[in-house]
């Protein structure tokens, strides 16, 4: 298969694909808001098995990323060597995302794999593109769990841009801000104090985000 150029590939790959269309899949996640200009509807299990089929090829995973296609998407992050994944490709790649699922799964096959990634995550959250954040709490989420603790200098910035971010962020990003805070307080008592402090004034308030942000780190230590 690896002896095929990358456009033989490129295409071979997209027959795999339509051998898998599943229609009920695609219309169900255009139902619940994961909107793709192409969307095969490929389960996650047959997207690795047709990734396994390949050597990873930096080529290959950069084609397969410029398709406007859920599937070739996913299979770019599987498919890219880190090596070869350099910061600025890294920001041209995010600037492309536009669904939470793009996001949690180039997060978890390629960003969280990245040696700089704890630079990139806080370079990330402080950008006002949306997505753009709801990439960079993700991986700080992952980062926590792989490698785990931070600074007290970075832990204070992370909670500064987790709190903005929930009380005014859109959806996405108040989502992917919650998997970071869990993940930040269950990682020691000292962070889960230091949230329970930044949130411990927004009990009582008039503002629906500063309550659902008081519930969130309640229940978390609950």
């Amino acid at each position: 298969m690896n002896s095929l150029n990358i456009t033989e590939q490129l295409k071979e790959i997209k027959v795999q694909l339509r051998l898998f269309m599943n229609g009920a899949v695609s219309q169900s996640m255009r139902e619940k808001g994961l909107i793709y200009k192409v969307n095969f509807g490929v389960e996650l299990p047959r997207i690795k098995a047709i990734a396994a089929r390949y050597t990873p090829n930096h080529a290959l995973a950069q084609a397969l990323w410029k398709e406007e296609i859920r599937e070739c998407k996913i299979l770019a992050a599987l498919l890219q060597p880190v090596e070869s994944f350099f910061p600025e490709i890294a920001d041209i790649w995010v600037e492309n995302i536009r669904t939470t699922e793009i996001a949690e799964l180039t997060t978890m096959n390629l960003f969280g794999r990245l040696p700089y990634a704890p630079a990139l995550s806080f370079r990330w959250i402080a950008d006002e593109r949306e997505y753009v954040r709801v990439c960079g709490f993700l991986l700080i989420a992952r980062l926590l769990k792989q490698k785990g603790d931070m600074d007290e200098r970075a832990a204070n910035e992370f909670l500064d841009q987790a709190v903005s971010g929930f009380l005014a962020g859109p959806y996405s990003v108040q989502s992917a801000v919650a998997v970071a805070l869990r993940g930040f307080m269950q990682h020691s008592e000292t962070h889960a104090f230091s949230v329970c402090r930044c949130v411990e004034g927004m009990k009582e308030s008039e503002s629906e985000s500063e309550k659902k942000l008081y519930a969130l780190v309640t229940d978390e230590v609950m």
